[in-house]
């Protein structure tokens, strides 16, 4: 066994857990994905800080939360200047580069500097024929369809480490755009499903009752895609209501579905490779997202809110050399753990301000030096954005509960027309509504809970340095 593993960290956007039959999925299979599961571990309560794509990429890479490392929002780039756990593989003798998607600014003081060689798609990038931006060329439109692409790259840097650098490890990043909106599948898998019907998630026609009135407000149900862009289609005439969702599901979910195939796919093919070049065993594989996606739950898509679908993040980990096969951890883990944890299985240790903390030993069934925490903190800074609408919001999350408070009105609009109250809360019993329906926020039943779970947010927020909205 060797302390200077090499990491290929493979992360996807939007790619909800419960689109991954290793998670059990009712309405697909990925048997690529599921190959990492087998291999080593399912993480089962692995939960972004902040349910947006570029606040979670910050946080993975500094290991802080965003009101520290500055990215609070899609509009906040993330200075580079600032520690990222892979400035410590780079410095500890790691070769590193990064293929794919970025999504935390660019031009100067923004590209990915830590890493020794980068190829990035500018923004959110395109499906088809992208433009990349090259570290070593500058800008580059290419042919072909963009999962498959980032593969090629990451494939071809192997290839191209071949002898020179091959005793060095490396840290190999492949970040894909999809199952990123608005969702364009590739010629292998544009016909997939089409004979089928997508079963229908168990909240898909939840009414949203006894919710907080501002998610009610949200933007994100179905009758809000756009039947062009999202749907590719012209809604057929004569619909009802009830049919018109119904088939507004089927365009997107099958879409949605279509691209995670690929990822699959190619996926596959870089297992493949790292298994036919001996590099398997000494290797961490991850495979994750930077947050979960809603795939009809609530009768929604996209993410943002604290619902499970939403906060949570697959999270598929394979080390042969430590880690067993086929383990399933339980534990709250969140995005700011990533990289402290990746480090702790190299040998390494992140700078003193780093606020995540290694998981390591969850996976290798080492003795913990402490309990570990049974509570997560979240907050989502975006407020009301003019696509979704949703409020900005934090709150905790037990083992067993999760408490949520919403602030400030739903339209944002100095004079608009609010809620009765602009701060609103739920709370849900997670072991007896495991779906997030029942609001229990302010009934007799819940005052006990809900005084607790008050405090617990108050301590995680002074224990992170965040500052309470009121």
């Amino acid at each position: 066994m060797t302390d200077r593993p090499n990491i290929v960290f493979i992360m996807s956007d939007d790619h909800a857990a419960h689109a991954i039959s290793a998670y059990g999925s009712r309405i697909n299979q990925t048997p690529n994905l599921d190959r990492i599961a087998s291999n080593g571990v399912r993480m089962d309560a692995a939960f972004c800080t902040n349910s947006i794509c570029a606040p979670s990429r910050a946080a993975i890479l500094t290991g802080t939360y965003n009101h520290v490392n500055g990215v609070t929002t899609l509009d906040t780039p993330l200075d580079n200047t600032q520690w990222t756990f892979v400035d410590t593989l780079r410095d500890a003798g790691w070769d590193t580069a990064i293929f794919g998607k970025w999504h935390l600014g660019h031009g100067a003081g923004a590209e990915p500097r830590m890493f020794d060689r980068w190829r990035v798609l500018p923004g959110q990038g395109h499906y088809h024929n992208p433009v990349f931006v090259d570290s070593e060329h500058g800008i580059d439109e290419v042919g072909g369809y963009v999962t498959s692409l980032i593969t090629d790259d990451c494939i071809d840097w192997l290839d191209a480490r071949g002898t020179g650098d091959a005793d060095e490890p490396f840290a190999l990043f492949c970040h894909h755009k999809a199952p990123h909106r608005h969702w364009e599948p590739d010629s292998k898998h544009f016909t997939m499903y089409d004979d089928v019907d997508i079963p229908f998630p168990d909240t898909f026609r939840d009414d949203l009752v006894g919710r907080a009135e501002v998610i009610q407000a949200v933007k994100m149900r179905m009758m809000d895609l756009d039947p062009i862009k999202d749907l590719k289609a012209i809604v057929p005439d004569g619909l009802t209501l009830d049919e018109e969702l119904n088939w507004r599901y089927q365009r997107y979910i099958k879409d949605y579905l279509r691209v995670v195939a690929s990822i699959d796919d190619n996926v596959g093919r870089l297992l493949d490779y790292l298994e036919s070049s001996g590099l398997a065993d000494n290797t961490i594989v991850v495979y994750t997202s930077d947050q979960g996606f809603f795939l009809g739950d609530h009768g929604m898509f996209d993410k943002r809110l604290m619902y499970e679908e939403s906060l949570s993040m697959p999270l598929l980990i394979q080390y042969p050399e430590r880690i067993a096969a086929g383990g399933v951890v339980d534990e709250i883990v969140v995005n700011v753990d990533f990289g402290p944890t990746l480090l702790d299985l190299c040998g390494l240790a992140p700078p003193d301000h780093v606020q995540g903390r290694s998981f390591a030993p969850l996976l290798t069934e080492d003795e913990l030096a402490e309990p570990w925490p049974t509570s997560m903190y979240y907050r989502y800074w975006m407020h009301n954005d003019a696509s979704h609408a949703v409020p900005a919001h934090y709150g905790v999350r037990t083992l067993t509960h999760k408490l949520i408070c919403y602030y400030n009105d739903p339209l944002g609009q100095p004079g608009a027309q609010g809620p009765a109250n602009p701060i609103e809360w739920e709370l849900f019993d997670l072991v007896a509504d495991p779906l997030e329906v029942n609001n229990i926020y302010g009934t007799p039943e819940a005052a006990d809970i809900t005084t607790e779970l008050l405090g617990e947010l108050a301590r995680l927020q002074a224990e992170v340095g965040d500052t309470p909205f009121h």
